[in-house]
Order: C-alpha cells, then structure tokens, then sequence
C-alpha cells in the first residue's frame, strides 16, 4: 500500500476508534442516569427514626476541591434522570449551592464519567486499565489521576459493594471485586449476575438499624429514594423486587415472611442466616457509617450492638476451634488405642 494511503487508513482507523470510543462514553453516561439514583447519601432515612443514634456534628457532603476528598454522593448526584434535573432546578438556592460548589470542581464530571466507565467495564467483563482509563476519561487532567480514582472508587464501594484493586502493579491493571463473595450457586443467570453486592448491603443496614426486622414498605422507602424501585428494571439490579424477595432469599442472606395475623397481607425481612454467619453487624455499621462520612461510633446503641455481636462471633469461632481440636485428639488417641491393640 503506497505511503499516502497508508497515512490515509491510519487517520481513518483513529477517527473510527474514538468515534466508537466516544459512543461508548455516551452510551455509559446514559444507562447511567438509572445508576445514578443510588447516591450513598440516599441512605440517611435509616438514621432519622433514630436521632440518639445521629453523629454529634454533621460533615459537610458537598465536593472539595482537588486536593480533598469527596463523599461518593457528589460523584453521580449531575447524572440525574431529566425528571430529577428538572425537579432540582424548581429548588431553592440553598438545595442548588451543593451543585454550584459541584460545578466549580474541575474533576467533578471525570469522577462521573469514571464510576459510569467502570461500571461499563464491570457489566462488560472487560479489563480495566489505567491506560485506559487516562485515555478515554481522565485526558487532560492526568495529573490528578490519583484524586479522580480515589473519589470514584469510593463511590463504587459506597454505591455498588464493589472495591476497585490494582491487580498488576506493574502494568496497572485493576479488578472490581465485591465486598461480600455472594456465592450464587447457579441460582442468578450471567445477565443478573451483576453487582448486587450494594443492594444487599443496604437492605441488611434498614434492617439492623429497624430492631433486626424490617417491615418490607419500610426496605422500599429507603430503596425508592436511592432510585431503586419494585415495578422498574433497575440498570444494575435487573428486577429488583426479584432479586430482593426471591433471590437473596433462596440463598439465604435474607429472610422474607408473611407478617403474623397482618390483614391486608404485609411482609417483613431479617438476616438470613447465611448474612448471620458471613456478614458482621460491624461491617455493615461500618459501611453505613462511611456513607455518612464518619465512624461507627458515631452511632452508640448500634455500636455497642455490633461490639457485642463481635463478642458472640469471636466466643463462637473459640469454641469450634475447641471442638475441632478435641475431636482431632479423640481420632488420634482412637488410632493409638487400635495400633496397640493390632500389636
């Protein structure tokens, strides 16, 4: 191929990439509007039933600068769905001014970009770069790689239950990994086996911080204002209803039960016993608790519940302990007693 056309199909090819690359952004930003409902700070109506339970001082939510970190709220709160952007234009000044300060972030609209990117890649099963990342989101502003990653990574935990790791130092490549390894057991098809670590996480959090039972109408209120909703297809979650009431029911993380002598019908959950057994009400305080950007003691009666509920967790992993050794000597001193018999 001669060197002009050669410089001809090169040019092409580019243009052909980014435009593909391009749409792939714009196709992410808006199935991400669906996404974009479950700001972490969504989750304050677990608290207000509770005000012994409210942190002595309220943290500021609204973005810092690039040198500051960010609650993972503001890093989806400009995706809103039309409906949600129209709403908060009909706000008043003092609703807009967390949006104002947003605007005023430089970085503020590549964290957006990013949680939904990565997300794309998660949905996708592709690998995640850091190559890539630069290159189709971060661009020009490279030299804050570090701060855009950090705040989106904290949003995708907050958001998702979903930990973003550098699996190759060296070549820069990261993993999403969920912070609860739901074993699906064949019971969710590939197309549903998507991120519902988040989801889960929120549902045992109403749960704990409602007496350890939770009347389904009180889950539904807290999920319809993360924009999560029973009669909808979520982006992330698929049917969320089924996943919620069937799902994570079938194994077991969750307990949904007709209420006693409820007429209408009405349900409520609890913890299923396999959250009572791989999931600590530590760890889901100390998620709730990053929400709302503070410490689980933040919040006493729950966590002198949580300490107590470690307390039990660590006497009872003792006495396994205790019972495995004592079952291991019997079986050697049986083995000893039949070897000297034998002789």
């Amino acid at each position: 191929m001669p060197r002009g056309q050669k410089s001809k199909f090169r040019a092409r090819e580019k243009r052909r990439q980014a435009h593909a690359e391009t749409q792939s952004l714009e196709d992410a930003q808006a199935t991400g509007t669906a996404a974009a409902g479950e700001s972490p700070s969504s989750v304050c109506p677990l608290f207000e039933d509770s005000p012994q339970n409210m942190p002595a001082a309220e943290t500021p939510s609204t973005p810092e600068g690039p040198q500051g970190t960010t609650n993972a709220s503001a890093a989806v709160s400009c995706t809103n769905s039309d409906e949600g952007t129209n709403s908060q234009k009909k706000e008043s000044s003092k609703s807009s001014k967390g949006t104002e300060n947003s605007s005023r972030d430089p970085l503020y609209m590549k964290v957006v970009l990013l949680v939904q990117f990565l997300l794309q890649k998660y949905q996708n099963k592709e690998p995640i770069t850091k190559a890539d990342m630069v290159k189709f989101v971060i661009k020009k502003y490279k030299y804050h790689f570090n701060e855009i990653l950090k705040r989106a990574s904290e949003h995708m935990e907050l958001a998702f239950g979903l930990d973003l790791k550098e699996v190759d130092p060296t070549r820069h490549c990261y993993a999403l990994v969920s912070k609860l390894d739901l074993t699906l057991n064949g019971t969710m098809n590939d197309e549903e086996n998507m991120p519902k670590t988040g989801l889960l996480m929120i549902v045992l959090g109403v749960i704990f911080t409602k007496g350890n039972c939770a009347p389904e109408e009180e889950i539904w209120e807290v999920l319809n204002m993360m924009g999560v909703h029973a009669e909808r297809k979520h982006f992330i979650y698929g049917d969320p209803k089924k996943v919620i009431t069937e799902d994570l029911v079938q194994l077991k993380y969750l307990e949904y039960r007709q209420v006693a002598n409820s007429d209408p019908l009405r349900y409520e959950f609890l913890w299923g016993p396999r959250a009572h057994a791989e999931v600590s009400k530590m760890k889901i305080l100390e998620f709730l608790a990053k929400v709302h950007d503070t410490v689980p003691s933040a919040f006493p009666s729950w966590y002198e519940e949580a300490l107590r509920d470690e307390e039990e967790r660590a006497q009872a992993r003792m006495a396994a302990r205790a019972r495995t050794a004592a079952m291991a000597s019997a079986r050697s001193r049986a083995t000893a007693s039949n070897a000297s018999q034998a002789k």
